[in-house]
């Protein structure tokens, strides 16, 4: 989960928007990330190539803040390690395009704002969720429990700079 403050001092977010055209969580709003493969050391080691592969942000640019707890995922049956980096702000995109829409700044204030429980229906199942709707994107799902852990952790004042 990459981090930056802007000029005011305010914490954005890192997310990618899934292409439409996938299979598997299409248009879905998640952070950067993916499995684990032979040659990572260990998990952070995958967070850090998995940004790199889906943003271009080398792991050299991240300053290590520290891990979320497990995350884990009901359709998938996964568990995410989430692990938050700082970085500067400005940084240039470069999207992996096979996979990511674009990705998406999105200020922890406006998260917190943002946050409800709506009635979502997926495979004809109603339930409720949290979500976070910001400027027309709902992050929800595995991603939203993940902002909730986050937001427990961050004090309002300093997310909003």
């Amino acid at each position: 989960m990459p981090l930056f403050a802007d000029a005011a001092g305010a914490l954005h977010a890192v997310f990618t928007e899934r292409r439409a055209e996938l299979r598997r969580h299409p248009g879905e709003i998640s952070f950067p990330g993916g499995r684990r493969e032979p040659q990572d050391p260990d998990l952070l080691a995958t967070a850090l190539r998995e940004t790199h592969e889906e943003i271009g942000l080398p792991p050299d640019r991240v300053e290590l803040l520290g891990a979320l707890q497990p995350t884990p995922t009901f359709v998938t049956n996964y568990a995410i390690y989430p692990f938050v980096g700082l970085i500067e702000a400005g940084f240039a995109w470069v999207v992996a395009e096979a996979e990511v829409g674009r990705v998406l700044e999105l200020p922890l204030a406006a998260l917190r704002a943002g946050h409800s429980r709506p009635r979502l229906v997926r495979r004809g199942l109603p339930f409720r969720t949290d979500a976070y709707d910001v400027d027309g994107h709902r992050v929800w799902g595995a991603t939203a429990r993940i902002v909730a852990d986050l937001l427990d952790r961050v004090d309002e004042t300093a997310a909003a700079g």
